[in-house]
């Protein structure tokens, strides 16, 4: 925490932070097992290749990689390439009222997501608070991905935020520190409450 109360800038992550991403919200209707979308999860679309996605290579591209390496796997593959933005679940209303509130009282925010830039577009009309943010850094438009500090160091430098007047925001713990290991402040998130108590304990929220 910062101990002399400058905290002006908040930085958030976008997925589970603001609005839902989980895999399995589309692929629970792709499978009728439990047990083999977990494999599914596990062996062909991990989390691995998801970040392929996210540091730019396009669905369309990814998912023709896919098919050739799982043919067997055409149907839920086609699924992911056709109905990506059922990954996509509710927005968590709680913290986009803490956005609210953040740039209501003067604190200038900005958003710095692990996420593809073409699939961003698919949501993007769709969620008018995202006009809240004075900026918006996406790993697809950069090529690197959080943890990795060079990505914080463009938003700052793009922006002009002082990093240890910025208090940033993700529910990944290994991104968190990555952040406090750039000079700022950080916070895990858990859930909206736990999110305003700790702006409040840094004298972001009355």
């Amino acid at each position: 925490m910062q101990a002399d109360g400058q905290l002006t800038v908040v930085v958030f992550d976008l997925g589970n932070v603001l609005i839902t991403w989980d895999r399995r919200l589309l692929f629970r209707s792709v499978f009728d097992d439990p047990a083999e979308m977990d494999r599914f999860l596990d062996e062909v679309y991990t989390l691995e290749v998801n970040d392929r996605l996210d540091r730019g290579t396009p669905l369309h591209a990814l998912c023709a990689d896919l098919l050739r390496e799982h043919p067997q796997h055409h149907d839920a593959i086609t699924a992911l390439r056709d109905r990506w933005v059922e990954t996509i679940g509710p927005v968590i209303d709680g913290t986009v009222d803490v956005l609210r509130e953040l740039v209501e009282r003067g604190v200038d925010c900005y958003a710095l997501s692990n996420w593809n830039a073409d699939t961003f577009a698919l949501i993007e009309p769709d969620h008018d608070w995202l006009r809240l943010f004075r900026g918006i850094v996406l790993s697809g438009h950069e090529g690197v991905t959080k943890p990795d500090t060079e990505i914080f160091r463009r938003l700052c430098v793009r922006y002009g935020v002082d990093p240890s007047r910025a208090l940033f925001v993700d529910d990944n713990p290994v991104n968190v520190d990555a952040a406090r290991a750039f000079g700022m402040d950080g916070v895990q998130f858990t859930e909206p409450i736990a999110l305003r108590r700790a702006l409040r304990e840094r004298g972001l929220l009355p």
